[in-house]
């Protein structure tokens, strides 16, 4: 039962995060390039209804996500995020009349089979955080490589690549920390759980701020498979340094886990490639000119 309702949160979340996404999305591409990698961009953004509206749908995401992280191993509560997506995709058929092929509709049949692989692969929810200094350079590494793209703002290292690899670890240092904050709110550990909270509050300001940038900079069918696949598994990658889960305890030793992760990570990518989710976040700039 519980793995039910940490699935549905999962998903519940995906689609408020995907539907934020779009929204902001939609606002960020107005914005001059000056205000690029600058905290005025938000500041500027945040005035506007729709994507103030993206982003209280985002803030409202956590509560599910939490909940989902708390009664659903991570390596199910990860992939199942990357659900919101098909509405992103429905989205731009519907309102675009976008029409998609063979491979765009494979990636949607890779998604919900990779998940449900996943699924009934995991093990119980029984996982533990490894020791402090460890769980706190899980943190630390994605967290600090977020950060590049403002110490090297204005150089020559400073472009489209970089804000879209920056945004996305900022995003996976961000769920990583939700999933240490919803651990220590179950054990009532209330000051590590406030702690954990506030990192993620920052590597989301952060990946927030450089995600936009990106798609001022790159297409958005390149901008959302980039962060995508990078925000939703590579917690995944670095979940052995931060959680005592051993994947040998789950179905045929892991090898269903990890068939279902592949087939969801190929999935993401398809869908999130396609014309029709990368025309929803760049709808905006095409219709105002």
């Amino acid at each position: 039962m519980g793995l039910v309702l940490g699935l549905t949160a999962a998903i519940a979340a995906s689609l408020l995060f995907n539907a934020g996404l779009v929204l902001q999305a939609l606002e960020a591409r107005r914005e001059p390039p000056e205000l690029a990698l600058r905290l005025q961009l938000l500041l500027v953004l945040v005035k506007r209804w729709r994507w103030t509206l993206g982003l209280v749908l985002g803030l409202v995401g956590v509560a599910p996500q939490v909940l989902a992280l708390a009664k659903a191993p991570f390596v199910v509560v990860q992939p199942a995020l990357t659900v919101g997506l098909l509405v992103v995709l429905a989205a731009g058929m519907r309102t675009l009349g976008e029409r998609v092929g063979i491979q765009v509709w494979l990636g949607v049949a890779a998604i919900i089979g990779g998940v449900a692989l996943i699924a009934s692969g995991a093990a119980e929810h029984v996982e533990a955080h490894r020791g402090g200094l460890a769980v706190i350079a899980v943190v630390a590494v994605p967290f600090a490589i977020a950060l590049v793209p403002f110490v090297v703002r204005g150089t020559r290292l400073d472009g489209g690549v970089l804000t879209m690899i920056a945004s996305g670890t900022g995003f996976a240092a961000a769920n990583i920390a939700t999933k240490l904050m919803s651990d220590d709110a179950g054990l009532r550990h209330w000051l590590n759980a406030a702690t954990w909270g506030a990192v993620a509050l920052g590597a989301g300001i952060a990946a927030t701020i450089t995600g936009m940038t990106a798609f001022q900079r790159v297409p958005a069918t390149v901008v959302v498979p980039v962060t995508t696949a990078i925000q939703t598994f590579l917690p995944i990658l670095l979940e052995p340094l931060f959680l005592r889960e051993k994947w040998s305890s789950t179905s045929l030793d892991g090898a269903v886990l990890a068939v279902g992760l592949a087939v969801a990570l190929a999935g993401t990518v398809a869908v999130a490639r396609a014309p029709a989710v990368g025309e929803v976040v760049a709808t905006a700039t095409v219709r105002r000119r």
